[in-house]
């Protein structure tokens, strides 16, 4: 696990020089603090930090062919590397030495750009290839690690981070109108797009190939949906047998290794297959917070520990009341771009905590899109029902009625009463526009009033776009493909490369073997979920490894009860930085909507936890990137905004 970045001089005569680089990785350094190097030649430049994983002493990069005529900086984990490797030896290559990364080069030099097909892991790398003067930059299939490329006619720069970006001189960082609005819609920035004017992220399973006078992207792989035909028992074999492979496949490292334990389905298949390929006691990690009331809704320690004690793991828990004013300056910081999605406070202190023993830990993130583990692909099936219901009924009685719930998702029946609400009030629309108001953190028209500099919505939908890419496929595989390459790559696996990088802690998420993956892709989605029971064919293949109470309890997700906070202890923060003196300073929302929508959720009228969030945290965003306020200074200001 590192952190890469570097360039290519796109026009004759101009050149790269080692400064860069340093800047590059003085500013990445969390990333990658046991190693550094740069190779600069000509008019390329490339660097890494490196966090030693796999052969600590003798894997310093950029790593080289035998002529030196080929340099690579890799970011991440090559899982399959002692196969490689040896197919590699048979066929001629000398290897120099012991670490995964080095296969990269070799399988370049055998298969030229198709090298990538070959791979089985994460990984952002970059490749130079002297004699035809080419540079390759990729992302692994899911986008479990990032990449951020800055072009212009002169220079071609890229980086695991964009404030890596920034250190050339000259770029400065500017917000995007079209990915504020986007941003609005998801709660996060997708890709391509970024947050930053002239930033973007590079797509999931796709390459640059940049020579001096061409730049082109390629996507080299994608799932393919055509079902096989097996027994329901031929299924629960093949899942077990690749997650039992995959898990496997993971837990290989030089340096101590754990897991995230959330007491869910996902994380606790993980705990217990690699408690199957150890001898030692897995090392596992929990989070909760002290809160009383409502908020304890996020409390899933007594779970945790029931499958710590069922797997005999050497368990550690650590409850919290977590600074919020102190840790937002600091970790939007290391997000690079604003997010809604609370998960990254939470990931960030378990990631703290677990790198008190461990450098790297496994993680179940992935099993809900892989296997049809959210409420919201439920939709199809419960709207089958809800349409045999007479129009007139829907349309001049429930609806109406469905307004007026109250809605609140830090209770648990205004919780249903939210769902309830959410569900009614979009059943008649189309599959497409449903889906979407399940995953939009702000509608169309909200959005429309609260961006100050409108967008055109229709040529900058990214959700939609991805439906249009796979219109010929199963409903919910097609929820799973346009979350694979929304939600999936540019949320949650973001925020969890960024925030246990925050802390150098390695994260590798099993779940998302591309094998597993393809396999998942290849199945029925009625065994996905089956009479309106989500994970189906996932929880009957674990049945004889977890018990019933933990395949079957209701699900909740890995966030921080932000919600509750921003109705009491934050609230100070919210009204201050959403006041509408600096909403109009700001010049980007709209002042007078924004609090309206505080009011409607104070008031308990709609549930706007997630709006108000994201334009919270968009705000300390902007004090920190557009404004150039250290982290530091920015959490003296805001103590000092709330006293």
């Amino acid at each position: 696990m590192c952190g890469i970045y570097g360039g290519i001089a796109l026009r004759s005569g101009a050149k790269l020089d080692a400064s860069l680089l340093n800047r590059m990785g003085n500013i990445t350094a969390h990333r990658g603090p046991d190693d550094e190097g740069i190779f600069v030649s000509s008019h390329i430049a490339i660097g890494m930090r490196r966090l030693s994983i796999i052969d600590l002493t003798g894997g310093h990069q950029p790593l080289f062919n035998e002529n030196k005529r080929i340099a690579a900086v890799c970011n991440g984990e090559i899982y399959n590397f002692r196969m490689l490797r040896e197919q590699l030896v048979n066929q001629g290559h000398r290897f120099s030495t012991h670490s995964d990364s080095e296969v990269v080069i070799h399988l370049y030099e055998q298969y030229g750009e198709s090298f990538l097909h070959h791979l089985n892991g994460m990984y952002a790398l970059a490749l130079w290839d002297a004699d035809k003067e080419v540079l390759i930059i990729a992302r692994d299939r899911l986008g479990i690690k990032p990449v951020y490329y800055y072009l212009d006619d002169n220079v071609l720069l890229f980086s695991t981070e964009a404030k890596a970006l920034f250190q050339f001189q000259g770029l400065t960082p500017k917000l995007d109108n079209i990915a504020a609005g986007l941003y609005l819609q998801l709660g996060y920035v997708p890709a391509p797009h970024s947050i930053f004017e002239g930033i973007k992220k590079l797509p999931v399973a796709s390459y640059i190939k940049a020579t001096q006078g061409s730049f082109t992207i390629q996507q080299y792989w994608q799932p393919d949906y055509k079902q096989q035909i097996y027994s329901v028992s031929q299924w629960k074999s093949a899942i077990r047998e690749q997650l039992e492979k995959s898990v496997a496949s993971q837990m290989v490292s030089d340096v101590p290794i754990g897991a995230f334990l959330s007491g869910g389905i996902d994380s606790s298949l993980v705990v217990g297959l690699m408690a199957k390929h150890t001898s030692h006691p897995v090392k596992t990690y929990a989070i909760g917070f002290d809160m009383q009331g409502p908020a304890q809704i996020y409390n899933e320690l007594p779970y945790a520990k029931q499958v710590s004690d069922l797997f005999g793991t050497e368990h550690h828990e650590i409850i919290v009341k977590p600074d919020i004013v102190h840790l937002l300056p600091k970790l939007l910081w290391h997000m690079d771009e604003p997010v809604a999605d609370t998960a990254f406070i939470t990931t960030f202190l378990v990631s703290e905590f677990a790198k008190k023993d461990v450098t790297v830990i496994l993680s179940g993130v992935g099993g809900d899109e892989l296997f049809g583990g959210y409420r919201r692909y439920q939709g199809e099936y419960y709207n089958q029902f809800y349409q045999k219901i007479p129009a007139w009924l829907r349309n001049n009685a429930i609806q109406p009625l469905a307004r007026l719930l109250p809605s609140d998702r830090h209770s648990k029946w205004l919780n249903y009463s939210r769902l309830a609400k959410s569900f009614l009030l979009t059943a008649d629309m189309s599959f497409e526009k449903r889906y979407q108001s399940y995953i939009d953190i702000a509608d169309e028209q909200l959005r429309r009033q609260l961006l100050v500099n409108a967008i055109d919505w229709d040529a900058h939908n990214v959700v939609s776009g991805a439906f249009q890419n796979c219109a010929d496929i199963p409903a919910l595989h097609k929820l799973f493909e346009v979350d694979r390459l929304t939600q999936l790559p540019d949320d949650l696996l973001m925020l969890t490369d960024k925030m246990t990088m925050a802390t150098s802690l390695e994260c590798r998420v099993p779940l998302l073997d591309h094998e597993l993956v393809e396999l998942a892709c290849s199945m029925p989605p009625e065994l996905k979920i089956k009479g309106g029971e989500l994970k189906y064919i996932l929880k009957e293949c674990l049945s004889d490894l977890l018990p019933r109470e933990i395949l079957y309890r209701k699900k909740r997700g890995f966030g921080a009860p932000m919600g509750a906070w921003i109705k009491k202890e934050l609230l100070p923060l919210l009204r201050t930085l959403l006041s509408p003196d600096t909403v109009n300073a700001r010049g980007v929302f709209n002042a007078t909507v924004v609090q309206s929508l505080i009011k409607e959720h104070l008031d308990r009228k709609q549930d706007h936890t997630d709006i108000l969030i994201g334009l919270l945290n968009f705000e300390i965003w902007s004090r920190l990137m557009l404004d150039q306020t250290q982290p530091e200074t920015l959490e003296d200001e805001l103590k000092q905004l709330i006293q």
